[in-house]
């Protein structure tokens, strides 16, 4: 799949032929690392081990990403499942205690601490907290959690139905809901959540399992609760559990009652007495849905025309990627649900992966995941593999600053009237997206706050969040569907109490947008800045770099957020 890909940088260490999924060929290479750790006798020796390391853990670290993006390109080839297990197995388990002791080691080196701190003393951070948690009896329950991960994507990619003459893939199903037909949208949201109940059992038989993995790594590593060991495994060192509940509560003040007011809007446009779960999607005036294109080729060529109106240095990165066969983003049967974008860290070059089946909310993943991958790029020169990646909550505001930044430059794929529908519903769906960052963290928050909890309890607890930042539409006869929604969040699953970083990147990606109305040429320019210093600064430094500030209190979401609704109502009125 990946057979062109050559490294970045020629290798120095790692033989060109050493085979990345053989533990034999990988072990020596570690045993000598290890010997010339601990020969280092120079500040100079100690900075010249750490790219030689930085080098072998980039090429295995791609061969896990290979094996990854292929089984969730076709999560129903065994070759690939077999291969990707293969890695997590027999690879992944060896290699932490490895990777361990070598940390150990470093930290131990009389050269460590004095490092100078501006350019490496993130990466110390870094290595003292994986030191500090790292414990040989969690590796085991890491592989399982892994492979409990793998049975949900395999289980979720399965899913599909036969509609309008043939089976389709439950994301394919979601075009109908846009459709003007109420009673066509009723038929598929009635068939798409039929088909989801038959494998509540098993997915909660999943989540039940990781459960009984994660309590006790947390436990392992000397931690009361699983939610606190995560924060730390996420190095988290900028905000704390209680700034996450603070966010909620400030979202339950200031934006659900918005976006209560944005679905009441609706109702009234539908002319509709009741909403109902499968109104959400269609447009107020029901026009036909906005089909911006056919055929994937159309979607990365039409994209390809935004990024050329946008900036030249995002152009060519597009182009980059297009080029080399490192777009996968139709649907079909058997692909993972999702998208996302992983880094080749040898090749230091972005995959972006996506279902995209004909929707405007296509473009807006592709312009997403697109962010993501001029992160990659734009960091692809820091030395330290370590750095060519930075903290999620930062990797979001690169990602979700394109949707934003690229809004105005929809002409490729729309007409100016159904550019600004398009612009319109992006606005609604930022607005709408706050209260479900809410509710998915705080659910986990309480899941893991309270590891005994039974199927009811969890039930109950997801329902009265529900209550709390929901929405008006009515949920009758379909209670059962309600119950499980958080079945559909493959982070809850995959990886935990990864969402809020949603949420303080949308707030991080609403300042650049702020910022382009008044200046786009040096907003850009900042934005590109900023992605080059990959994970080599604090959070707060980074968001900073970007013209912006790191901070997701009241003070900031007020004004933000009263923005954003202005801009709903003028585009309401056009």
């Amino acid at each position: 799949m990946f057979a062109a890909l050559k490294p970045f940088e020629p290798r120095k260490f790692v033989p060109l032929q050493l085979d990345l999924g053989d533990w034999t060929q990988i072990e020596p290479l570690l045993d000598r690392l290890e010997a010339d750790l601990k020969k280092v006798g120079s500040l100079q020796q100690l900075e010249s081990w750490l790219l030689t390391s930085s080098e072998l853990s980039a090429a295995i670290a791609q061969e896990s990403s290979m094996r990854y993006i292929a089984m969730t390109c076709q999560t129903d080839d065994p070759e690939r499942e077999k291969a990707f297990l293969h890695f997590v197995e027999n690879i992944e388990p060896r290699l932490k205690p490895r990777s361990f002791q070598l940390e150990q080691l470093l930290v131990k080196s009389p050269f460590f601490e004095i490092l100078e701190e501006t350019e490496y003393g993130v990466f110390k951070k870094k290595v003292r907290n994986h030191v500090e948690l790292f414990r040989p009896e969690n590796v085991p329950l890491e592989t399982e959690e892994t492979k409990l991960g793998q049975q949900y994507q395999k289980l979720v990619g399965a899913m599909t139905v036969q509609y309008d003459g043939r089976e389709q893939t439950l994301p394919q199903l979601a075009r109908y809901l846009e459709e003007p037909n109420r009673n066509v949208r009723h038929e598929v949201f009635e068939l798409m959540v039929r088909r989801r109940v038959q494998d509540r059992e098993a997915l909660d038989q999943i989540f039940d399992g990781l459960l009984k993995i994660r309590v006790p790594i947390a436990q392992n590593a000397g931690f009361e609760n699983y939610r606190d060991y995560v924060f730390r495994r996420y190095e988290r060192f900028d905000y704390t559990p209680a700034d996450c509940e603070a966010f909620q509560k400030v979202v339950e003040q200031f934006i659900v009652p918005l976006a209560r007011r944005i679905q009441e809007d609706r109702k009234r446009e539908l002319a509709l007495d009741v909403l109902r779960p499968w109104d959400l999607s269609v447009d107020t005036k029901n026009r036909p849905p906005l089909r911006p294109f056919r055929e994937t080729s159309e979607l990365i060529h039409k994209t390809q025309a935004i990024f050329e109106r946008l900036d030249p240095h995002l152009s060519s990165d597009f182009r980059l990627m297009s080029t080399r066969d490192l777009l996968d983003l139709a649907n079909r049967k058997g692909k993972a649900p999702g998208g996302y974008q992983s880094t080749l860290q040898e090749a230091r070059v972005p995959f972006i992966f996506m279902n995209a089946v004909g929707l405007h909310r296509d473009v807006e993943t592709l312009l997403h995941e697109s962010g993501h991958a001029f992160h990659s790029l734009a960091a692809r020169e820091l030395a330290l593999n370590d750095y060519r990646h930075a903290p999620i909550e930062f990797c979001e505001v690169a990602s979700m600053s394109m949707e934003l930044l690229a809004a105005d430059h929809l002409d490729p794929f729309y007409s100016t009237e159904d550019k600004r529908r398009a612009q319109l519903g992006h606005l609604k769906d930022i607005i709408g997206l706050f209260p479900w960052i809410a509710q998915v963290d705080a659910f986990q928050h309480w899941i893991y706050l309270n590891p005994g909890h039974t199927r009811k309890e969890r039930t109950r607890a997801w329902l009265e969040l529900t209550q709390r930042f929901g929405g008006i539409e009515d949920w009758s006869g379909y209670e059962f569907c309600r119950e499980t929604l958080w079945h559909k969040q493959l982070h809850i699953f995959e990886v935990p109490f990864y969402y809020i970083e949603y949420g303080i990147a949308q707030l991080g990606a609403l300042q650049i947008w702020q910022n382009a109305r008044r200046d786009l040429g040096k907003t850009l320019g900042q934005y590109r800045h900023a992605l080059a210093l990959g994970g080599s600064r604090p959070l707060p430094e980074l968001f900073a770099a970007a013209g912006i500030h790191f901070d997701f209190s009241e003070a900031t979401i007020r004004p933000l957020i009263e923005a954003v609704r202005e801009e709903y109502e003028r585009l309401s009125r056009e």
